[in-house]
C-alpha cells in the first residue's frame, strides 16, 4: 500500500469522487453537503491523497489548511467494493502526521449523522478525535457532527 500526493488527473480518482458526493447527497439534504467536488479540490490550500496497492485505487484524503495553526481533514473516502482493507486508516494517519510536521496544532473534521457515516466515526474516534463544536464557518445542524484533534508537537 503506497500513499502519495495526488495531482487529480487520473479517471480513477474522479470516479471515486463521483462516488464519494453522490453518497453525501443521498445521505444529507443538499444544503449540508460540505463535500468538496474536484475543481475546490485543486485549491491551493489543500492537499489531496491517494492511497494505491498497485494500480488499484484505495482510498483519498486531503488536508486543507484553514490558519498555520488549524487544519482540516477532508475528502476521506474508500470506495465501497474495497473497505475493509484499512486504507481509510492509513490516509488518516497519514493526514495526521502531515498536519504534526506542518506545526498545526489542531485538526478538525465535519462528518455525517447518517448510519452511513457511523463506522467513518469510529474510525475518528479510535484516532483520538474528540467531539466538538462548528469551527472555520460551518453552523450547527442535525446532520453534522464535528470532531477535533489536538496534536503534540
Amino acid at each position: 500500500m503506497r500513499i502519495e500526493i495526488d495531482d487529480l488527473s487520473r479517471l480513477a480518482v474522479h470516479e471515486l469522487l463521483r462516488e464519494h458526493l453522490a453518497n453525501m447527497y443521498e445521505w444529507s439534504p443538499p444544503e449540508q453537503v460540505f463535500a468538496l467536488d474536484l475543481p475546490k479540490l485543486k485549491s491551493p490550500d489543500i492537499t489531496f491523497w491517494t492511497v494505491w496497492d498497485d494500480d488499484t485505487l484505495l482510498g483519498c484524503g486531503a488536508l486543507k489548511e484553514l490558519t498555520p495553526v488549524h487544519g482540516e481533514l477532508k475528502s476521506m473516502r474508500t470506495p465501497t467494493q474495497l473497505r475493509g482493507r484499512a486504507a481509510g486508516k492509513a490516509m488518516l494517519h497519514h493526514i495526521i502526521e502531515t498536519a504534526r510536521q506542518r506545526g498545526y496544532q489542531l485538526l478538525s473534521l465535519e462528518t455525517g449523522t447518517h448510519s452511513a457515516f457511523f463506522p467513518a466515526q469510529q474510525m475518528y474516534r479510535k484516532a483520538g478525535f474528540q467531539a466538538s463544536g462548528p469551527f472555520a464557518g460551518y453552523k450547527e445542524n442535525p446532520h453534522s457532527l464535528f470532531f477535533e484533534l489536538i496534536l503534540d508537537q
